[in-house]
């Protein structure tokens, strides 16, 4: 008997999502509130296409060809850790056919159901909002300790790492918030990638359809040269940004 999830949506051709050329499946459910969430859709669980695990492994098969040795499967979100019978069960049947696995996730508490779906987890890509209490509340409406836990128990593991952050203007631009994301990281052998990635109003319509205030509405993205600046700050700290 194959698990049932709730799916967002599916690219079966992403090259943004982890190494190589990947089949990227969007898990629905999140409980977060992100300000800058491009996918305001995928929040309510029940809102997703019911699918079984079964019928993800077809789509990665049929996809395999084209993913070459770097390539595989990402599950990403909403926050497929909201789901973790059915990410852990297509993470193991891509562990026995040997097809890479990467996990797109804002971290959760390594309980036995979220340590399950790691144990079949090639890569971890965690994004992390913020290293501040009153910041990473202000971007989420939830707090940070679950994203500690989970980072921490990952840096124990040795799971290979991807770091990524939004740097959104006057939240967590400054070399101070720098500072704090490389004290941070500082040490974490298992961090092979930091990204940062230029907020984007993107999703401004789907908040607009769902009849959601959009709450950035008067935030412009960083100019390139900004964002250099601060990945410069960070390989200064032995960081391995981008």
């Amino acid at each position: 008997m194959f698990t049932e999830g709730y799916i967002h949506s599916i690219q079966s051709m992403g090259t943004l999502d982890g190494p190589g050329t990947r089949c990227v499946v969007f898990l629905q459910g999140c409980s977060k509130r992100c300000i800058y969430c491009h996918n305001p859709d995928s929040w309510k669980m029940n809102a997703g296409e019911k699918t079984k695990s079964s019928e993800i492994i077809k789509l990665v098969e049929r996809y395999r060809p084209y993913y070459g040795e770097k390539g595989g499967i990402t599950l990403s979100g909403g926050e497929p850790l909201l789901q973790p019978q059915f990410a852990a069960e297509i993470f193991e049947m891509c562990r026995e056919r040997g097809i890479h696995t990467a996990l797109d996730t804002a971290g959760a508490r390594p309980d036995e159901k979220t340590e399950k779906v790691l144990s079949f987890t090639d890569l971890v890509l965690l994004d992390i909002k913020h290293c501040r209490d009153e910041k990473f509340r202000e971007i989420t409406g939830e707090g940070p300790e679950e994203m500690f836990e989970f980072l921490d128990y990952i840096t124990k593991a040795g799971i290979e790492m991807w770091v990524r952050q939004v740097i959104v203007p006057e939240i967590n631009d400054s070399q101070e918030d720098m500072k704090q994301l490389a004290d941070l990281l500082e040490g974490r052998d298992n961090l092979k990638k930091l990204e940062l990635l230029p907020y984007h109003s993107m999703g401004r319509e789907k908040w607009e359809k769902l009849g959601l205030d959009y709450p950035l509405e008067n935030t412009k993205p960083l100019e390139k040269s900004e964002i250099a600046g601060l990945i410069d700050f960070l390989r200064g700290k032995n960081l391995p940004a981008c």
